[in-house]
């Protein structure tokens, strides 16, 4: 398949690793943000082949794992209300909240559905006028066009029913968060395609020239992987710190225009709490006060709730690239995919839902 497959392809895969091996000549640390890259590095078994003088760090790139308790024990209490069918994504029916999750919910007779889409759940309110449709939206840029969408599909069809629990987080500002804490040693990012794809790449240069680190757009497959890491130690032998874009079959600097568009109709920027990270300004998306009459938050009056992250759980270290997986005391043993203390162990992008299923350590 055009794209794909020669992307997978193992004697291309061999030789950029034996390029790279060449041009390695210090010890450097990377942080590859997105919990998908993080996923495709142990399964495909690159992050045992890379020189001795990389290590990989992971960063905040997956929005299940950054969706802070708090959040979920709102859609916890919105969902368990009679005349409420609630929607979301399958990642986040397990995540825990402060005492229970959504699935739970639904075994306890709530009406939790399971959807692909935004557009899934709008068309349940079209179905069912009698009851209050809620789509929990979480998500980086990646999905808020998608959920953008449906609310400015709502409005001309007449469904009043449809209602969002926003929920969606911004790249950037994280980025820029963990670059400022002290003690800090990330020295290159790689830095998430698909998000781009969306958003462009312009936010970053200014992130890149502040904090004189080289950042890498890059892809998800084998070779896209490869191909990244070896412009961004290029760029750190040489000194040099710029935006790179390896996925550009994909991604354009200035992003998708229309997305952005229908984002910038629907979703104000606002501050944001992030899982084990706290509040960072400016870093998610809520409703515009012409879509008010969508937010959930607001409608079922969930404002209030406030919860504290589990003390047993190191997702924040882990999400910022302060810690590996393996070094949770309850990796493994107290957490496990099956009974999950934190996000990170639920999401098919979560960096120790990674470790557990392919690391030899585990």
């Amino acid at each position: 398949m055009k794209y794909l497959d020669e992307y997978r392809d193992g004697d291309k895969v061999k030789a950029q690793l034996q390029a790279l091996r060449r041009l390695v000549g210090r010890p450097w640390q990377v942080m590859e943000i997105c919990g998908g890259q993080t996923h495709n590095f142990l399964k495909s078994g690159l992050e045992g082949l890379l020189p001795d003088k990389i290590t990989l760090v992971h960063g905040p790139g997956c929005p299940v794992c950054v969706t802070p308790v708090e959040l979920i024990d709102k859609a916890i209490a919105i969902a368990r209300r009679p005349e409420v069918i609630f929607c979301s994504y399958g990642d986040m029916l397990r995540v825990p909240g402060s005492e229970t999750d959504l699935l739970a919910v639904k075994a306890e007779g709530g009406d939790v559905r399971m959807v692909y889409s935004p557009l899934d759940a709008l068309k349940l309110a079209e179905q069912n006028p009698d009851r209050k449709v809620v789509f929990f939206s979480i998500g980086f840029e990646t999905t808020a066009p998608m959920s953008a969408t449906a609310a400015m599909l709502a409005k001309p069809r007449g469904i009043s029913n449809f209602y969002l629990l926003a929920a969606h987080m911004l790249v950037p500002p994280a980025i820029t968060a963990i670059l400022a804490a002290p003690g800090c040693q990330v020295q290159g990012l790689l830095a998430p395609g698909h998000v781009c794809t969306i958003s462009g790449y312009e936010d970053y240069e200014p992130i890149a020239e502040k904090w004189r680190i080289p950042i890498v757009i890059t892809g998800f497959e084998p070779l896209d992987l490869v191909q990244g890491l070896y412009m961004l130690i290029a760029q750190l032998e040489q000194g040099t710190f710029k935006v790179e874009n390896q996925y550009r079959r994909a991604t354009k600097r200035e992003g998708n225009l229309a997305a952005k568009a229908s984002m910038a109709e629907v979703f104000a920027i606002c501050d944001r709490k992030w899982r084990g990270i706290g509040n960072i300004p400016n870093s998610g998306y809520c409703l515009r006060p012409e879509y008010a009459e969508m937010d959930a938050e607001k409608v079922f009056e969930v404002q209030a709730i406030t919860r504290e992250e589990p003390e047993a759980c190191i997702a924040g270290l882990v999400l910022q690239g302060r810690k590996k997986p393996t070094e949770c005391s309850a990796f493994g043993t107290v957490c496990t995919p099956q009974h999950p203390l934190g996000a990170p162990m639920v999401s098919s992008e979560g960096a120790c839902a990674a470790y557990f299923r392919y690391s030899k350590k585990n």
